[in-house]
């Protein structure tokens, strides 16, 4: 008999042992719904979360709720507990704001665990119609012949526009005036109505332009031939070759979140991302999805931090 009892008692030890190292696997998760943190309605995280949510929530069995904190979403995702039930998503500014400004209440490799990338959003290079060049090899031989007497537009310090046209001017060894505005749309007006010559514009603002006339597009910033403008060139393509400039989106979870949650939000996440109804609802906005793993996701903020760390610091931007 007490043999038997002491068999039962190793017996109950070992499925205790079992069932620990299981959950400690496979964590029972979510629990109770998530949150997922972002900037303000109608912005490209806010779209992102809203058409995933639905699909997190049917396949994991919670609620997926949107929570339009603006710009202190990052502050406050960094100081959540590392559970899984505070997410963020977020543009690159996320990453590229502590090389813009000071005090930054974060630090990214620090504070947060990479999940997926989830989209970006390229630019295109438009002229007025006027302006005597139809290709990015002749904007760059006319910059060169007459340094400082173009300018473009930007909408602001460290915009992703204003980035753009830094990268370019950098790589093609040109000197291009910058123009600043309080934003893209008074920026677009006077680069219609030819009070600034060039300006690198969001693809889904500037394609209307391009396809009623009003603008004339050079090419695409993307690396690669892009499904928003169909047969348009890249800057890459037709004249500086290795340039790419995009505004990426990504999602993340508090550093410290038990990797088995981030693994099963990837995954997910990933396959929401690549349902033909986002994709398509996407590309309507001027997005992509570029569903990524989280170590992929880990290494574009890297190669982003450094490669626009160095235009930043060359151009001598700070906002």
């Amino acid at each position: 008999m007490r043999v038997h009892k002491y068999g039962l008692v190793v017996l109950s030890i070992a499925l205790f042992a079992i069932a620990k190292c299981s959950w400690s696997q496979n964590p029972v998760y979510p629990t109770k719904p998530v949150r997922i943190l972002t900037t303000d309605p109608g912005s490209g995280g806010d779209l992102v979360s809203r058409l995933m949510a639905p699909t997190l929530a049917s396949s994991l069995g919670q609620q997926f709720i949107v929570d339009n904190r603006g710009i202190i979403s990052g502050q406050v995702a960094s100081k959540s507990p590392p559970d899984g039930y505070t997410l963020l998503a977020f543009g690159s500014s996320l990453w590229l704001g502590p090389l813009l400004h000071d005090n930054v209440p974060y630090d990214v490799a620090r504070d947060f665990a990479p999940i997926t990338m989830a989209a970006s959003s390229p630019n295109i290079l438009v002229v007025t119609p006027t302006f005597p060049v139809k290709s990015v090899r002749e904007l760059i031989a006319l910059a060169k012949a007459r340094p400082a007497e173009l300018n473009y537009g930007a909408s602001g310090a460290g915009s992703s526009n204003h980035l753009s046209a830094e990268l370019f001017k950098s790589m093609a060894g040109v000197n291009i005036v910058r123009v600043f505005y309080k934003g893209p749309g008074a920026a677009m007006t006077d680069l219609i109505s030819g009070q600034v010559q060039l300006m690198f514009v969001a693809a889904a603002s500037g394609m209307p332009h391009v396809k009623t006339g009003r603008l004339r597009a050079l090419a695409i910033t993307t690396a690669g031939p892009s499904a928003l403008a169909p047969g348009m060139p890249t800057v890459a393509s037709s004249g500086l070759p290795g340039y790419e400039s995009i505004l990426t989106l990504a999602l993340f979870a508090p550093s410290g979140t038990p990797s088995a949650i981030v693994s099963r939000l990837n995954q997910e996440m990933v396959r929401s991302l690549n349902r033909d109804e986002v994709r398509d609802r996407l590309l309507l906005t001027g997005t992509e999805v570029i569903a990524s793993t989280p170590e992929q996701c880990g290494t574009v903020i890297k190669s982003d931090i450094s490669k626009w760390g160095r235009i930043i610091k060359d151009a001598g931007i700070r906002d």
